[in-house]
């Protein structure tokens, strides 16, 4: 196992925790709960707390989800690590995951700390708007299109091996 590797792209997830808490330490000091500021006619900054998952899954139940989400989170961050370790020589696989175990431990940490996720970029168009998020489900997000992506691309890769082998 290259350990060098595996540092680095370990160090990416930690930049990304420290990224997504900066930026949620920065808006909690210049917003107050529920407060919006128009930046554009298509993007807000609004401070809101998530206490569910995405798109508020389970926002509404009376507490429990957040231990679940914790154990979830740090549960498939083990399995993250493993996933960076066995591929660290790769690009898109361990940056994937680095991406996803960063996002995912950056909001395990509101969960401890907040009882809440800190939510605070919010797009919308023609009165439609989308749910709140953050740095850390923005990098969970283009970590899971690069797995998808990857693993599309290999199966084509395979597939167009496949069909030359039987040429």
């Amino acid at each position: 196992m290259p350990v060098g590797k595996v540092a680095w792209w370990l160090g990416l997830s930690v930049l990304i925790v420290a990224l997504d808490q900066a930026t949620k330490f920065w808006i909690t000091q210049v917003l107050r709960f529920g407060e919006t500021v128009v930046v554009t006619s298509f993007f807000n900054l609004v401070l809101v707390y998530n206490p569910g998952a995405a798109f508020s899954f389970l926002s509404d139940q009376s507490g429990w989800q957040r231990w679940f989400f914790v154990a979830l989170a740090l549960a498939v961050s083990v399995w993250l690590v493993a996933l960076i370790r066995r591929h660290a020589r790769e690009l898109w696989i361990p940056l994937a995951a680095s991406l996803i175990l960063g996002g995912a431990l950056g909001n395990v940490i509101d969960r401890v700390v907040f009882g809440a996720v800190i939510d605070f970029i919010q797009w919308h168009v023609g009165g439609y708007y989308w749910p709140a998020f953050n740095v850390a489900d923005s990098a969970i997000t283009v970590g899971v299109v690069l797995l998808l992506w990857d693993q599309f691309r290999s199966r084509s890769s395979a597939g167009r091996a496949n069909a030359a082998e039987r040429r």
